[in-house]
């Protein structure tokens, strides 16, 4: 069975990627289009209602920054993001991914998770890696070349394993990462190396982090993680017999295994505080819990 809902893959946007190189029809498409802004931090200008809201504005309006084709809706209206500062407006407040992204519609909530990853790699990518010349902007956005040697550079995805390791009692393991305050916990999790599997990779970073070898690890679902550039993949392995966990303690400051009543338990008391709606870690939990669970660090 897979992940039913995921806050950040509930895309309804067409993204129309074969335009993209079309200088006079992304130009037409600028004039009447509706604007996202984000700055450096990721940020979005959102209105805060029984239910949040992006709030766009007008091409015209829109602040001097790299322009980023997002996409058409069903009713052909297009939008951009443009990286630049935030706009002061009344009714209008600051919010990001982390807290708005799984309140946010379908249509909503695809547009700020393409356009945050989208300011994220700008960020990060203005110079030629091989000469250091300044790169422009090509493509609507979605491409970055470089004048002096023709480089061009693609919006960069790290894709990393995300995991809920059950043991033989059906308990599910929740682990406090390192820097993390106390109370706070979460699934594993890791980046892939180059070379290995999806499942080899899972197998390695529940290795690593608290020293557990697993098997049958099945794939639930994925959603994008802009924060700044991750693709996070789900999965659930089981973890036979008894074994000793042997936490990786430069990652992992605590873990332990969670019956499902134990889990509600704690949630109820306090003395656990769960990932938010947004991430996958949530879904993944509450797939196993069979339910929702109350509390998160997020919303």
């Amino acid at each position: 069975m897979s992940l039913g809902w995921l806050a950040l893959a509930r895309g309804t946007l067409d993204r129309v990627a074969e335009r993209r190189r079309d200088e006079d029809w992304v130009t037409a498409a600028w004039a009447g289009s509706h604007v996202l802004v984000v700055d450096e931090r990721g940020r979005v200008p959102v209105r805060m209602a029984e239910r949040p809201a992006l709030a766009f504005t007008s091409a015209r309006r829109a602040p001097a920054g790299e322009r980023v084709f997002l996409g058409v809706d069903e009713d052909k209206n297009a939008y951009f993001a443009v990286v630049g500062p935030l706009p002061e407006r009344d009714g209008v407040d600051v919010s990001d991914l982390r807290r708005v992204g799984a309140l946010l519609n379908d249509l909503e909530s695809s547009l700020v998770t393409h356009a945050v990853a989208m300011a994220a790699w700008h960020s990060t990518h203005r110079y030629c890696p091989r000469c250091g010349a300044a790169t422009k902007v090509v493509a609507a956005g979605h491409v970055r070349v470089c004048p002096e040697d023709g480089m061009e550079q693609y919006p960069r995805l790290d894709p990393a394993v995300i995991m809920l390791v059950v043991d033989d009692e059906d308990r599910a393991l929740l682990a406090r990462g390192a820097s993390w305050p106390e109370r706070r916990a979460s699934v594993l999790a890791g980046f892939m190396e180059p070379g290995e599997s999806l499942e080899q990779g899972v197998m390695r970073e529940v290795r690593e982090e608290v020293g557990l070898v697993v098997e049958d690890v099945h794939y639930l679902g994925s959603q994008p993680w802009p924060l700044p550039q991750s693709l996070m993949l789900g999965f659930t392995c089981h973890a036979p017999g008894p074994q000793e966990l042997l936490l990786e303690e430069s990652e992992i400051a605590q873990a332990r295994w969670y019956a499902r009543k134990e889990l509600l338990a704690a949630v109820r008391a306090g003395e656990l505080v769960l990932p938010g709606k947004v991430s996958i870690a949530r879904q993944l939990l509450e797939h196993w819990y069979g339910g929702e669970l109350p509390g998160s660090w997020g919303l």
